[in-house]
């Protein structure tokens, strides 16, 4: 699709472009020239239907809900929707897409309330301040209760993108030694500020004394705190959860609670909110609860009303350079000739997060002559990488700038002979800190009409399509290595539907790949890790 532009600022309207707030927010100054701006806070849905065609944007907040319904009531005049915060769960974004309307939020003008809130529920846990206040109010003057200090513990954090970036550095203030776990992020802002890495996520926990999560809500991210996670937490532990609900399973929450292995908690997120009367939260003993109030202060507010109109004003002129959630910075033309390449620049990208997630430079070689200037493949590729790691959902837009953010490194090569395919695309990622040994991982693919390929992995060549449960393991080249590890896939019922072999040389390393119908649990990987053929296995999922 192409990005929605109504005008340029070169480019004088003889009426002014129209915007609609219809929920209630601070937006700042309204007055600006070429602009017609309505504010009308809480507006009824109704009446926002009513009027929504006469506007060339609509600013939310989460509570009007931009469903088909509704966008069909816009007509052909709506062109930028844009998104007071961070979610955009209250948006369908795929109509918005299909009708060629931009969606824009306003990410980072929450981060400090958020984390603050974070560091407010430790402090409340630790003095045990929800104990003593609904004691205090039932007329019980009990001054017996001991709190914990925070000076010299330990503080876990899952999660050091923005929002945890700043918890750290407030905890630091606190005189709080920090650890954090997050793949994702490269080791140089561990550096910066002055944060212990923790390898894996349980040598995290055993080492903390209270834990915080930071991180969204994926399929990798729900439930990760579980029974089993919280019981690795040192007895007397606080957790703290202003993220996202399930990201730490409520009930094994309450069961640790009750149990008294944790000395108490603090939670501003639910899974289902608002949660219900009989919610097993209301009764918990030792957790502080707020009602999702991580973006509410005055001066959040004021920052995202005024933040998210100035990017709808600056969309409408066509500068979407901050904010688009939904929208390529494509033209049709170039769409329409690297639609293929930049489906298998984004699956690379994709492939390689999970084999070597946290990387400082990514590399990006083309081979060959494109049918157009391949640039657009570079930024699919950190699209690719960076899902599921940020706040923010990556895209053709914004990805180049999370990059940066990230603190990851781009270099792109181009190559004019490409021996083997007419073209080929080569990304490679590298890690570890300067002075320590640097890890690397490389995969490449091709476009057969305008279907990816995967066409290298390592300094192996292979070919298959890049979709699904693709499990790539290793081996010395001898027979018997595919034999063992299918009649293993077969006793617990996994289908294969694909297989691509590839060796450096005749009884040397050799490497394999199987797509799979279903996934591996973390316990069957380890048992196909375990056979005395493999020499390794990791599994990705496409």
């Amino acid at each position: 699709m192409t990005v929605p532009v109504l005008t340029s600022p070169d480019q004088p309207r003889t009426t002014p472009l129209r915007v609609l707030i219809c929920d209630e927010m601070n937006p700042g100054d309204l007055h600006h020239e070429g602009f017609e701006i309505d504010y009308a806070g809480n507006l009824p849905r109704e009446e926002t239907l009513r009027r929504l065609s006469g506007y060339d944007a609509l600013i939310t907040r989460s509570r009007t809900k931009v469903d088909r319904e509704l966008l069909e009531a816009a007509g052909d005049r709506l062109r930028v929707i844009g998104r007071g915060g961070v979610g955009v769960d209250n948006i369908d974004l795929e109509a918005c897409s299909r009708r060629g309307i931009l969606v824009l939020n306003a990410p980072e003008s929450n981060n400090v309330s958020a984390a603050e809130l974070a560091i407010m529920h430790l402090l409340a846990a630790a003095r045990g301040l929800t104990r003593s206040d609904r004691k205090t109010r039932a007329g019980e003057w009990d001054r017996k209760f001991l709190g914990v200090e925070l000076k010299d513990k330990t503080l876990g954090i899952v999660g050091l993108g923005r929002i945890g970036s700043i918890v750290a550095d407030r905890a630091q203030g606190l005189r709080l030694k920090v650890v954090a776990f997050d793949p994702y992020v490269p080791e140089n802002k561990f550096e910066r500020l002055g944060v212990e890495r923790a390898t894996s996520l349980d040598e995290l926990l055993g080492r903390v004394d209270f834990l915080t999560v930071h991180t969204p809500l994926t399929e990798e991210t729900q439930g990760m705190i579980g029974a089993r996670e919280l019981a690795r937490l040192k007895p007397g532990a606080i957790v703290v959860n202003a993220a996202r609900g399930g990201i730490v399973e409520e009930a094994a929450l309450v069961e640790a609670l009750s149990a008294g292995h944790l000395f108490g908690a603090g939670v501003d997120v639910f899974v289902e909110e608002p949660p219900t009367p009989d919610h097993i939260f209301l009764n918990a003993p030792n957790l502080g609860i707020t009602a999702h109030l991580g973006a509410n202060t005055y001066e959040a507010q004021e920052r995202v009303g005024a933040e998210i109109v100035g990017r709808v004003l600056a969309a409408l002129h066509g500068d979407v350079s901050k904010g688009a959630v939904n929208a390529p910075a494509l033209d049709a033309k170039t769409l329409e000739a690297l639609g293929g390449y930049l489906d298998l620049g984004e699956k690379l990208g994709r492939i390689l997060a999970q084999l070597l997630p946290g990387a400082h430079d990514l590399e990006v070689t083309f081979r060959g002559e494109f049918p157009a200037d391949p640039a657009p493949v570079v930024t699919a590729a950190l699209v690719g990488y960076l899902s599921g790691s940020t706040d923010e959902r990556p895209n053709m837009i914004n990805a180049r700038a999370l990059a940066k953010e990230r603190g990851l490194n781009l270099a792109v090569r181009e190559v004019q002979d490409s021996p083997d395919y007419q073209t080929e695309v080569i990304v490679k990622v590298t890690s570890g800190a300067e002075g320590e040994k640097q890890r690397t991982r490389t995969v490449g693919g091709t476009v057969f009409g305008r279907s990816p390929r995967l066409t290298r992995l390592r300094d192996y060549r292979v070919e298959l399509a890049p979709e699904g449960f693709i499990l790539i393991a290793s081996n010395q080249d001898r027979p018997g290595a595919v034999a063992k590890l299918s009649n293993l896939l077969g006793t617990w019922g996994i289908n294969i539907a694909g297989m691509a072999l590839g060796r450096a040389q005749k009884g040397g390393q050799a490497l394999f790949t199987l797509t799979l119908d279903d996934n591996l649990t973390p316990e069957q990987l380890q048992a196909i890790r375990d056979l005395d053929v493999i020499d390794s296995a990791f599994l990705v999922r496409v």
